[in-house]
This record gives C-alpha cells, sequence and structure tokens, in this order.
C-alpha cells in the first residue's frame, strides 16, 4: 500500500528547504558538485501570525489576584505603556516623570523613546515607592533583596503568578500586554504610524500585523 503524503506546514517546510540549501551549497563550495542545484529553491510565504492580546475580563481577573502594591504597580505599567519587557527592567525611578505621567526607556539598539501611563497607574506608582524603605534607583526591585532590581525572568514569573492565582486559562506574560495595548491604540482610531512610534518599532511592517484583519 502506497503511503500517504505528509503535508508539511510553511514553518516545517521552510526549515527543511534552509537546510537543503545550507547541505548544497557546502558540497558546492568544497568543489564536490560543479553546480548548486538548490539555488531555485524558495521558502514558502508564511502566514501573519495575529498577535494575542487580553479582552477586559482577563485584565480585571490579575488586578483582583494583586496582593501588593508592587504586584499592582507592576501590572498597571506593563498595561498602559506597551513597554518591552527588557525595557522595563531598566527603567529607574529618576526615568519617570509625574506631572505628565510618562517615562524615558531605551529600547531596541539603545534607542530612547517616551511612554506614557495612566493616572490610576501613577496613584499605584506612588504607593508602591511609598512601601519601599530601600535606596535602589531601579523602578521594580525584588522582594527577598530591594536592593536587587527585577530581572526579566522575576518579572515573567510575577505576571505568570498573577494568572495562576486567578486559574485563568490564556497565557499571561509580560509581551501580551504590549500587544493589548496596541490593539487597544487601533481601536481607538490610532494611526499605525503614532502606534509605530509609541511601541518603538523600527520598521512600519512590524506595527503593520496589528491591522491584520
Amino acid at each position: 500500500m502506497a503511503k500517504q503524503a505528509v503535508r508539511l506546514k510553511p514553518n516545517s517546510l521552510g526549515h527543511r528547504i534552509r537546510f537543503v540549501r545550507s547541505l548544497f551549497r557546502y558540497a558546492y563550495e568544497e568543489t564536490y558538485l560543479t553546480s548548486n542545484p538548490s539555488l531555485k529553491l524558495r521558502e514558502p510565504k508564511l502566514e501573519k501570525r495575529i498577535p494575542k492580546f487580553l479582552i477586559e475580563e482577563d485584565i480585571i481577573h490579575l488586578k483582583i489576584s494583586c496582593q501588593s502594591v508592587r504586584e499592582r504597580a507592576l501590572l498597571e505599567f506593563l498595561y498602559s505603556t506597551g513597554c518591552r519587557v527588557g525595557e522595563l527592567e531598566k527603567i529607574n525611578i529618576e526615568d519617570l516623570n509625574w506631572e505628565n505621567c510618562s517615562a524615558i526607556v531605551n529600547g531596541k539598539g539603545s534607542k530612547q523613546r517616551e511612554v506614557y501611563f495612566t493616572t490610576k497607574c501613577k496613584v499605584w506608582l506612588k504607593k508602591y515607592l511609598a512601601s519601599r524603605e530601600d535606596s535602589c534607583k531601579a523602578l521594580f526591585v525584588t522582594d527577598t533583596h530591594p536592593t536587587k532590581r527585577m530581572a526579566i525572568p522575576t518579572i515573567r514569573w510575577a505576571i505568570q503568578r498573577l494568572a495562576d492565582r486567578e486559574e485563568l486559562e490564556v497565557n499571561v506574560y509580560p509581551h501580551r500586554f504590549r500587544h493589548t495595548y496596541a490593539c487597544q491604540l487601533l481601536d481607538n482610531g490610532a494611526p499605525l504610524d503614532f502606534i509605530q512610534g509609541m511601541l518603538g518599532h523600527e520598521k512600519a511592517s512590524t506595527t503593520q500585523i496589528y491591522a491584520t484583519d
């Protein structure tokens, strides 16, 4: 009985094509072959992945699960600014501008930009900072070592812990707040070039994924 052909997903097929091209390129460069037959191979077009975002009900459950001012401040900041987790990790208290509810973040390629947080976020940030007795310059510090800046894995763990408490079925991680922030801007009529600037995207094509139907 003949075996039924297996249809590979575009990602898997693309991976195999890259492997074949690499193999033939090596054989050609080492003179095992007089020509490279893989030059005409083309990778399949990948489907654009629609970013996953959190709905309002998810956010409400996450807020309910907060058991400390640090958790609530961290949640509100991620939700209202759309920062990358790596950007959040580097923020210092002195980077905040309380008057216009903004913060200077260092994005990819050491490019700085200004992000904005809500008045509600400002309230929780001030409550959190007032509760601290350390002199660390970092905006968010660990619970066990208050003089130590929260690292990326700790931030991810803290956010996941909020979801675990409420037993949310949705997968919650810092970057998902970034997707949620972008989708909310789009829903409120913000143009893509504005969203691109707020997210710190270098290429407009990166922001374009949020406009996918």
